[in-house]
């Protein structure tokens, strides 16, 4: 495969290798993607390099003077009658944009739509021509190919299609919602409670609306503002009421009319709970991860890391699962998926009835499944997924992980003990920015103590001394997590844990390994590029998948699983990719397991 020059980049359209400008790669390349992943046009229809010329003026024959960033055409002829919409991504303010893009609307008498993009805002116009005269209204969603705009908004639950990048949308979103929002509540927290909101109210209702029925979660081009408002707000009382032990009162949907249409116009189309990524992480990473990355070294892990992780493990139904940092519980819904996978499964085999099998995976979410965060609000986003998509929320708790166990609240306590897992999944924060200084929680740990090397002996001895005076005072959190997870596991459980790889090369922190060694069967490491967080952050991180051995016991020699995947499925700015070496480890692993002797990755 060719590669471009440096500082260029292949059109996503026509193959041409342009230059990587910024207005290219984070408005142009995306919504060209989105025309052929989201609108179903192909690349015949779509004209980006040589750029489509419109006239001067709308009679002009002769000279045509304006470039279009993407004309959209009704067949592969891409004749000038055909000419249907109009797509600008320059980096201009709104009003610029706008009017740019309306004077090119205006010199093609076919156009019937017209988008202006530039990576952070979106804007839809149709075009109205009535009584010789020329009018534009925004609408909340561009036509697919061969839809009419009188149409959009008017889907069954069969008609939406797993989405392919919610992130675009998710900024799109945020950055309207900055400039239209009171001032009092443009907060990073509200804004993701109020888009956390209505992304219940859609995981709702896709989980409660017969494939073919009309889904309530829809805004439609003719139809007022105000009733695509109130529908949204009795759905969202809908959304409370079943989940009255999630939601408060309090809960409810702030937002203005127009921002509602809006939002609901970027997103209304998908089917988000059959959508390959995480999405309510996504959302968190858009609206609130800068907040966390600053105040908890909190990174939300991708989707295809989370599933690699899950399904090398391979939960079953008898499970113990726990993830004591869950954010927004990554881990716990795609092991809620792995395991309800086997459930079907084995009642295909038996024959179990539907009411049978919804039973049997509701006790298996409620009995098997635990997630702790420290963070509130977040905690109660991941009670209120797990909720919607199948239960398990009575396993969530609002704790500090690394606190003595008693020191939680009695719920707690009489639901997640020590030594009880069979499973500890999570991507705890990480970062020498929040170290852990007190006293009382590092005097649980071995980890909490300096440690020593003894040259004579080539061994590493913990010290008396805690860890929280001096210079460097303190301890990075994801080192006590280790030992904390380690901590959960009965014998013979596994570990799955996202780590930065500081852990594994530092010379300073080669008492860690030493103690891995000492109390863990190490069963793979696999190597995740540095694009895996980014743009979040650029730390670059290695999965463990660890299991328990009885302390201080001996262990045959054994072939250690070990990849280095190059690419992650998204770049370095988080734009979607189609190489993904993660997606490829599991397979790999498991190929490895049958002959670890003959495999070579």
């Amino acid at each position: 495969m060719f590669e471009p020059k440096e500082d260029f980049i292949f059109d996503y359209i026509s193959g041409q290798e342009i230059k990587a400008t910024s207005e290219e790669i984070q408005a142009t390349q995306v919504f060209s993607k989105r025309l052929i992943d989201e609108y179903e046009y192909s690349k015949e229809n779509i004209q980006t390099r040589p750029q489509y010329f419109v006239r001067r003026t709308p009679s002009d024959e002769i000279k045509k003077k304006y470039p279009v960033d993407i004309a959209v055409f009704k067949d592969k002829s891409r004749a000038e009658s055909d000419l249907i919409g109009i797509v600008e991504c320059k980096k201009k303010t709104r009003k610029d944009g706008l009017e740019q893009l309306k004077l090119y609307m205006d010199m093609c008498s076919s156009v019937q739509w017209g988008v202006w993009f530039n990576g952070e805002e979106q804007i839809n116009l149709q075009k109205i021509k009535k009584d010789g005269d020329i009018f534009y209204r925004e609408i909340p969603n561009i036509p697919k190919k061969g839809q009419r705009i009188e149409d959009i908004g008017k889907y069954k639950r069969g008609d939406l299609k797993p989405a392919k990048d919610l992130k675009s949308h998710f900024k799109v979103i945020n950055n309207y919602l900055y400039g239209n929002m009171k001032k009092d509540d443009t907060s990073t927290r509200n804004r993701a409670k109020q888009i956390i909101n209505l992304l219940f109210c859609k995981i709702y209702d896709e989980q409660y609306t017969g494939r073919n029925e009309e889904v309530t979660f829809r805004a439609g081009v003719d139809e007022e503002k105000e009733v695509v408002a109130k529908r949204i707000k009795n759905l969202f009382v809908q959304v409370k009421n079943r989940f009255s032990d999630v939601f408060e009162d309090e809960d409810v949907i702030t937002l203005d009319t127009d921002s509602i249409v809006f939002s609901i116009g970027q997103i209304q189309d998908f089917c988000i709970t059959e959508s390959e990524r995480d999405v309510i992480g996504d959302a968190f990473e858009v609206f609130v991860a800068k907040a966390l990355k600053d105040e908890d070294g909190q990174f939300f892990t991708p989707r295809n890391i989370i599933k690699m992780v899950v399904d090398i493990i391979n939960p079953d139904d008898k499970t113990m699962i726990i993830d004591p940092a869950c954010g927004t519980g990554g881990f716990l819904i795609e092991s809620l998926r792995h395991v309800w996978g086997k459930i079907d499964d084995k009642a295909k085999k038996l024959g179990w009835s539907k009411k049978r099998v919804e039973e049997e995976k509701q006790y298996v979410a409620t009995t098997y499944f635990r997630g702790i965060d420290k963070d509130a609000f977040v905690a109660k986003v991941t009670k209120a997924y797990m909720a919607i998509i199948g239960d398990g929320r009575g396993g969530v708790f609002c704790e500090n992980s690394l606190e003595y166990v008693k020191d939680w609240s009695h719920k707690c306590q009489d639901k997640i003990e020590l030594e009880k897992f069979d499973v500890v999944l999570t991507n705890p924060p990480f970062g020498s920015k929040i170290p852990i200084c007190e006293e009382k929680i590092l005097k649980q740990f071995n980890f909490g103590h300096k440690w020593n090397f003894n040259k004579k002996t080539s061994k590493w001895e913990k010290l008396s001394k805690l860890n929280n005076k001096g210079k460097k005072a303190g301890v990075e959190p994801q080192i006590l997590f280790i030992e904390r997870c380690l901590q959960f596991l009965k014998v013979g459980g596994k570990m799955g844990i996202v780590l930065p790889d500081g852990i594994y090369g530092n010379d300073k922190l080669g008492y860690i390994r030493e103690y891995l060694k000492r109390n863990t069967k190490i069963l793979a490491i696999i190597d995740v590029p540095s694009e895996t967080f980014q743009p979040n952050t650029s730390t670059k991180t290695t999965i463990l998948i660890a299991e328990k051995i009885k302390k201080e016991e001996k262990i045959d020699e054994h072939y250690i699983f070990m990849a280095i995947c190059e690419t992650c499925g998204h770049d370095r700015r988080g734009n979607p990719m189609e190489e993904d070496d993660v997606s490829l480890v599991s397979k790999k692993y498991f190929e490895f397991v049958k002959s670890p002797k003959e495999f070579v990755l």
